[in-house]
């Protein structure tokens, strides 16, 4: 069974924010994982992916925005997410040091977690996952938010729904051939943004969210 250690840490001798990992006994790496817009690291997309994740064998270390802290709606400006990263990263490293460390999340939290590695890259960490990368706002297609990931050192996962309403695939696989070696993605069908698949997938969100963290962990193992 996965053991699970609160913790705190500070962002910019500022900020002081929760902090949970969730620790496998046999863990092969560790995930540095940052909750989406409108919901924190308790939300139960993000422990049912931690448990998951903790099954297939890696270890977790969720965390809260600055914004969902103080219980706010608007999220922080980038630059206090992204010192968010970088501080939660530092804090990971910190315990468990023995452990590669990759890093990404749900949705904004992925997007500040590359935009972050692309500004300079994140002190240990190996690669990049994304749930769910947010290429655009539902409805207004466009690829500006993928300018930065070009310059993101690391191998990356995408792991993204055919009905992602904030990611087109058809814009996004460019993107990702472009990446080359640098980048691999995991298309669930019907899933969306938030991995719930339709009743005619004949699958449950519980299996989908099994088939994640499999994806992962596999992933992980041959990215560094």
């Amino acid at each position: 069974m996965a053991s699970a250690v609160k913790a705190r840490f500070v962002i910019q001798n500022v900020e002081n924010v929760s902090a949970l990992l969730m620790r496998p006994p046999e863990a092969s790496c560790l995930l540095v994982l940052a909750h989406g817009a409108g919901a924190g690291m308790n939300h139960p997309f993000m422990e049912s992916i931690a448990g998951e994740l903790a099954a297939a064998g890696v270890a977790t270390f969720r965390y809260q925005f600055p914004y969902m802290e103080r219980q706010r709606r608007v999220p922080d400006p980038p630059r206090v997410l992204m010192a968010a990263v970088r501080a939660a990263v530092s804090k990971a490293r910190e315990m468990a040091p023995e452990l590669p460390l990759l890093a990404g999340g749900k949705s904004l939290g992925g997007r500040m977690t590359s935009q972050a590695a692309a500004a300079q890259p994140l002190d240990g960490v190996r690669g990049l996952v994304f749930f769910g990368f947010p290429l655009h706002p539902p409805g207004r297609p466009g690829t500006t938010r993928a300018g930065h990931l070009a310059r993101v050192n690391v191998p990356m996962l995408f792991l993204q729904g055919t009905r992602d309403q904030f990611a087109d695939l058809n814009l996004l696989r460019p993107i990702i051939e472009e990446l080359r070696s640098k980048a691999a993605l995991h298309v669930v069908d019907t899933a969306d943004h938030s991995f719930h698949v339709l009743k005619r997938s004949g699958r449950a969100d519980s299996e989908v969210l099994q088939e994640l963290a499999h994806v992962l962990a596999s992933w992980a193992r041959t990215a560094f």
